[in-house]
């Protein structure tokens, strides 16, 4: 896919918020939606193209030393999020403060971790958006390791593919397919249009028993 149909993708993303493209992926019968994972840092939505890094337990990968986290800040654009799969049990911040600086700096739009993050105040003073599942002080040395960026990752019960789209806010995190996004965005800006409509019948003063109970009912199946 070209870098410019990416960013126009990316840019309609970023129009919506995660009910909608939830409900669309409800009305297509496809899985992505995460609970669990709230906002840490930054302010406000977030929403890209997927960088993935895996992280494990065990040796690194052969080649010369690199630290985690660097390969996906450099493979990253300003289209692009982090996202991270550090499910190995063990307590250890899978990003941490100079990453953060690093990623600020590269223009990557964010990260969202399955797993813990640390020094998350530097990323607050950053203003760099965080999504993850838990926070720690505890680092990554003598504890895990990057095995791979790229790669497939699991986020929930959700795989995610490099390249995939995803957008997440304070209600959760919603993953798409690359193969997908074009009709999952169109669905879910017709929700978008259909509850802003609903909304104006209110404000015009129709009943919520009629706004609600027909057009909110059939949504998903139109």
């Amino acid at each position: 896919m070209s870098e410019t149909l990416a960013a126009g993708h990316v840019q309609r993303l970023r129009r919506l918020d995660c009910c909608a493209v939830s409900d669309a992926l409800d009305r297509l019968k496809l899985p992505g939606s995460v609970s669990g994972l709230p906002q840490r840092s930054g302010q406000g939505k977030l929403a890209g193209r997927v960088v993935t890094m895996k992280l494990g337990t065990g040796e690194p990968p052969p080649g010369p030393p690199r630290h985690l986290g660097c390969d996906a800040i450099e493979a990253s654009t300003a289209l692009d999020v982090i996202v991270i799969e550090q499910r190995t049990g063990i307590e250890a911040g899978c990003w941490g403060g100079i990453l953060t600086l690093g990623a600020k700096l590269h223009g990557v739009a964010g990260v969202i971790a399955e797993g813990s993050v640390r020094d998350i105040d530097e990323a607050i003073t950053c203003d760099f958006p965080i999504f993850s599942r838990g926070l720690t002080a505890r680092t990554a040395r003598g504890r895990i390791v990057e095995k791979a960026t790229n790669v497939p990752v699991a986020v929930g019960d959700v795989e995610v593919m490099p390249g995939d789209y995803v957008i997440a806010d304070g209600s959760a995190v919603v993953f798409i397919r690359a193969a997908n996004i074009e009709r999952v965005l169109e669905a879910a800006e017709t929700i978008v249009a259909k509850e802003a409509a609903m909304a104006k019948a209110l404000l015009a003063g129709a009943p919520i028993s009629e706004v609600m109970g027909g057009n909110y009912e059939n949504m998903l199946r139109t």
